[in-house]
């Protein structure tokens, strides 16, 4: 019975990966896959910002110490036993668990990283950063209020959007980090052939 042909480990592509966080399905394209990365860019985009659009934009966001400063000290612990409290981005995450998910959309999410680093108080509309401005800034808390009661749920709906386009973006990254789940024809015909030429020969 001949023994089984030996197959390549399948090789991790990091900078596709890596491209594929930056922009959704770059890193597909960068592999050749370039009806796939086209997919998954207007798809995850089209949902991420039509969830943006929801929300009347201001639905991603990372809140700043200036906001989080005054605000109660966060537990992190189990079962009522306090372990550390979180400080910083930690607390701000603690406050705004939903920006875990809406990061991996990648640099659409980046604006409200800018704003958390710059550390602007969100009562001051005037001041901004350049370029982006106030997008994707903390909103004050009487716009919030606004939103969430005059928006009719499309605010709340809005940002479960975006958060699903950055969990989704995941699976992006992960299929530009590990390759097609499928070996397409001439992949497969390339590696027989490759394993055919490392046969030696049979001398009669």
């Amino acid at each position: 019975m001949p023994a089984p042909e030996e197959t390549e480990p399948r090789k991790l592509d990091w900078l596709a990966a890596l491209l594929s966080y930056l922009l959704p399905g770059l890193g597909q394209v960068l592999q050749g896959r370039i009806a796939k990365g086209v997919l998954f860019f207007v798809s995850l985009y089209t949902l991420f910002f039509y969830g943006m659009a929801l929300g009347a934009m201001k639905n991603v966001w990372l809140p700043p110490k200036a906001v989080t400063a005054p605000l109660p000290e966060v537990d992190i612990g189990y079962r009522n036993t306090s372990i550390f409290k979180a400080e910083g981005a930690l607390k701000s995450l603690a406050y705004r668990p939903q920006f875990l998910g809406q990061f991996w959309i990648g640099a659409a999410a980046w604006p409200a990283v800018l704003q958390y680093l710059a550390d602007t108080p969100p009562d001051n509309p005037q001041q901004g950063l350049p370029i982006v401005g106030r997008y994707m800034a903390t909103p004050p808390d009487e716009e919030l209020q606004r939103l969430q009661r005059d928006g009719n749920k499309r605010w709340d709906l809005g940002w479960v959007y975006t958060l699903i386009a950055g969990v989704l973006n995941l699976l992006v990254i992960y299929d530009a980090l590990a390759g097609p789940a499928v070996k397409d024809d001439e992949e497969v015909e390339k590696a027989q052939a490759d394993a055919n030429a490392k046969k030696p020969e049979v001398v009669s």
